[in-house]
């Protein structure tokens, strides 16, 4: 008797716990099944459909009342589980790497091997992806350059038949096969919600399929957008102000949105140099096997710098922004490196990322200088830019010369080699 008694006590306090939390759970899957009833992929609140961020859903409690997702052929069912959220094994793998069919319909590939975790991508019957890890209850496999997990019932190592009509990944992001394809610009996004002109189109560039590296780089030809200087968005995420001059001063904010950029001594707009530069870049990077972003390519793309940022933080690996700088001494090239001040090193995604960016910056340098390209000063000039306060991928501001430069199409033909150089350096290629 006192065994029953003390099972219906805790089945009292497990309801207790339910009724405690579940409101605000309940809540938001609500949300979830209203909008994507039968789609077979499940978006968290705040994020964008097939986006990912690298976030994954914690637990703040030991035990956890939340909602199971149970992978199935058709659609995502939820039901009502107790989880222990502490000292759950890690999943283990055997190492393989060879390919894989999906086998079921609408499977949600996620970023961690937890059905709690971000859906990266939904495949469909017969697509295939190269697995690199075996369980029996996860695979891991390697998707546009990332590593993600698809739960193993619902894969096989036997080519399928594809549903008719449906032939990739409905991915936001990164394309794993399939032609080229334009990016908009998603408002869920991390940071999406600072941005205030975002109207505009990027586009996505395949290298040919046998020579891919699976690796994507995002072209930011610097300037280029109608209005931007009389808009204005916020330094920093969480609103402290600017820590060094430049554009706009320390102390500021807010600054320009995309600033107009400025004029060589030969007249030339700094703006029409950075597309030619990002075009030439773009055809390097592709026929050496790299995806390519590319976020201008005309004279106007409406897309200030924070858009670009967010677009490069959910598409690419490393994002390289295009720019000349003012002086008029042909100084030589440089990055912007991430400024040695505390509490600017100590705010997110700073803090999480600008030894990436610094890494990327010195081999963007590297690379130029390999190719007889001048550098200025030890080639770094320390700066709080928008799009550093924002990256959250490795991302550098590359100034390839001053007014006084060279901007003959022989000369951007020697800076797209030193580039390429520093990027093929940067990713170990």
């Amino acid at each position: 008797m006192r065994k029953r008694n003390q099972a219906a006590a805790a089945m009292a306090a497990a309801a207790m716990l339910v009724l405690a939390f579940g409101s605000g759970c309940q809540k938001k899957y609500e949300q979830i099944e209203l909008s994507n009833a039968g789609s077979g992929i499940e978006e968290d609140e705040g994020v964008g459909r097939g986006a990912f961020d690298g976030r994954q859903a914690g637990s703040s409690f030991g035990q956890e009342i939340d909602l199971a997702e149970q992978e199935t052929e058709g659609h995502a069912q939820t039901s009502i589980k107790e989880q222990n959220m502490v000292g759950q094994p890690a999943p283990v793998f055997k190492d393989v790497d060879e390919t894989i069919y999906v086998s079921g319909d609408s499977v949600n590939l996620r970023a961690s091997a937890s059905t709690d975790s971000q859906v990266v991508a939904v495949f469909k019957k017969g697509e295939k992806l190269r697995r690199t890890g075996y369980g029996e209850e996860w695979s891991r496999v390697q998707y546009n350059g990332m590593t993600c997990y698809i739960a193993s019932r619902y894969v096989s190592a036997a080519a399928l038949e594809p549903d008719a009509g449906n032939s990739q990944a409905t991915s936001q992001g990164k394309p794993e096969s399939g032609e080229d394809k334009v990016v908009a610009f998603n408002s869920s996004w991390k940071y999406g919600e600072f941005s205030k002109i975002n109207s505009g189109m990027a586009k996505l560039y395949k290298a040919e399929e046998g020579s891919r590296k699976g690796i994507t780089v995002c072209v930011n030809a610097g300037h280029g957008t109608s209005g931007g200087s009389s808009v204005k968005t916020l330094c920093h995420p969480d609103g402290t102000p600017k820590v060094t001059g430049g554009t706009t001063g320390a102390g500021a904010t807010s600054a320009v949105a995309v600033s107009g950029g400025m004029t060589f001594s030969d007249g030339m707009a700094e703006a029409k140099v950075t597309l030619a530069m990002a075009k030439k870049l773009k055809e390097r990077l592709l026929a050496a096997g790299y995806d390519v972003l590319m976020i201008r390519e005309s004279d106007d793309v409406q897309l200030d710098n924070v858009a670009r940022t967010v677009i490069a933080n959910n598409c690419a690996d490393c994002h390289i922004a295009l720019h000349w700088d003012s002086t008029d001494n042909n100084k030589g090239a440089f990055y912007m490196s991430v400024p040695n001040v505390s509490s600017y090193r100590n705010m997110e995604p700073v803090k999480s990322n600008w030894e990436k960016h610094n890494a990327l910056g010195e081999s963007l340098v590297a690379g130029l200088k390999s190719v007889g390209v001048k550098i200025f000063s030890n080639g770094s000039m320390e700066m709080d830019l928008t799009q550093t306060s924002f990256s959250t991928v490795p991302s550098i501001d590359i100034e390839l010369g001053d007014k006084a430069s060279d901007h003959s199409d022989a000369a951007l033909d020697t800076l797209a080699a030193g580039l390429l150089a520093g990027i093929n350096q940067y990713f170990g290629q």
